[in-house]
């Protein structure tokens, strides 16, 4: 029987990037993730908008919850992201 402290937390997170976008996606690594993003290995589009930095992150216990908080997150207006950050702040 698997440990479950040692259980595998899946996130959602938002980047900021340089030029103001936010960037919504999901990881098992926040800290890794933001990494890999800043040394330019992330996705494509915050590759040109160097450096980016968290502002968001949430915790969910299966890959499927995260990923479908990541597409909702996805479908909010910039607004409406702004107002999730500000909520969480």
């Amino acid at each position: 029987m698997a440990d479950p402290s040692r259980r595998k937390q899946h996130f959602v997170y938002i980047l900021e990037c340089a030029d103001g976008t936010l960037y919504t996606g999901y990881t098992t690594e926040p800290e890794r993730r933001l990494a890999e993003h800043n040394e330019g290995s992330g996705a494509k589009y915050t590759r040109v908008r160097l450096p980016v930095k968290m502002v968001y992150t949430a915790a969910f216990e299966t890959r499927s919850e995260a990923t479908k908080e990541e597409a909702r997150i996805k479908q909010l207006t910039r607004a409406q992201k702004l107002a999730l950050l500000r909520q969480e702040a």
